[in-house]
């Protein structure tokens, strides 16, 4: 159980909900390039004052590009580990097999959607922008680590999705509304998925003991640098990016403040945000607080 969930209820309320890609994102549905595609909180175009009004909002929308980009790999590297999760012994819950099964073609369908934003977007925007990869060697290495150490990779960035559509989407009138809509119906079955994920840690704390899990987060650590690496990567495809977009090269030292600026701006949206999310730290403190205090104790870097 947690907060009065179990795999049953869950399964029950994502059955409710079931939307299809193409209610959400298509030709009749085209998005609108006059408005944001990321909240600033994430973007942080205001700390570039080297940008234009309008360059700030190509870059804005470089950045959205990237964050939907970035949830798209999330998912391709996460769905196999669920796949791997979802058989279940005589012993557990009799719902548990059919909601993880469940979880998974929702996964793959929120891929699929990623994709039709992608596709969307290179046949709406100036430039081709380039993302991180290959998909499967960062899915690999993540997979790589120990269950401790994935389980809570997955439900630290489950849990900040929550946030960010609770936080920083669903209150943000500036934002394109197909954006909003397509963010918004991706939390709707996110908010299950994150419930699952938290039930899924507690069955594999239980039988790590308090150790292992501390243990994981210093495993679950060592994927955040590997991550973090690939930020900084991405920072510099985004710098590309815009200055395709806007047709200039940027002066040297602005162009290490933009990488400096964006890379701290990357880590608070996929790191930062993700380390000081209470509903991971709750799941976290309750079968460790020592693990919850070392989380508390790297994540400010990363805010």
């Amino acid at each position: 159980m947690f907060q009065g969930y179990n795999y049953e209820r869950l399964l029950e309320i994502s059955k409710r909900i079931n939307w299809r890609v193409d209610d959400i994102i298509g030709p009749d549905k085209p998005m609108d390039f006059t408005k944001p595609f990321l909240p600033e909180s994430f973007a942080r175009t205001a700390e570039l004052e080297f940008l234009t009004p309008a360059e700030r909002l190509k870059f804005n929308q470089i950045r959205g590009f990237g964050y939907l980009a970035m949830f798209e790999l999330v998912e391709r590297c996460i769905l196999p580990v669920i796949e791997a999760h979802a058989p279940s012994r005589p012993d557990q819950d009799s719902h548990r097999t059919a909601a993880l099964n469940n979880f998974v073609v929702e996964e793959a369908k929120h891929i699929e959607l990623f994709v039709a934003f992608r596709q969307a977007f290179q046949a709406g925007f100036d430039v081709d922008c380039g993302f991180i990869g290959p998909a499967e060697h960062i899915g690999a290495t993540v997979r790589s680590h120990t269950d401790m150490g994935v389980s809570l990779f997955i439900l630290a960035i489950e849990w900040a999705t929550q946030q960010h559509w609770l936080e920083s989407v669903q209150g943000d009138e500036d934002l394109d509304p197909q954006i909003k809509s397509l963010l918004q119906h991706h939390w709707m079955e996110e908010s299950q998925h994150a419930k699952l994920d938290a039930l899924v840690f507690f069955e594999l704390a239980a039988s790590a003991g308090s150790e292992g899990v501390v243990a994981g987060v210093e495993d679950f650590l060592e994927i955040g640098l590997f991550i973090d690496g690939r930020l900084k990567q991405q920072t510099e495809l985004d710098l590309a990016s815009l200055e395709a977009a806007i047709g200039r090269k940027l002066v040297p030292a602005d162009r290490d403040t933009f990488l400096a600026r964006q890379h701290q701006a990357q880590r608070w949206t996929f790191l930062g945000s993700a380390l000081s999310n209470q509903g991971f730290l709750k799941a976290l403190g309750e079968v460790s607080p020592a693990a919850r205090r070392r989380i508390e104790e790297v994540a400010p870097a990363f805010c």
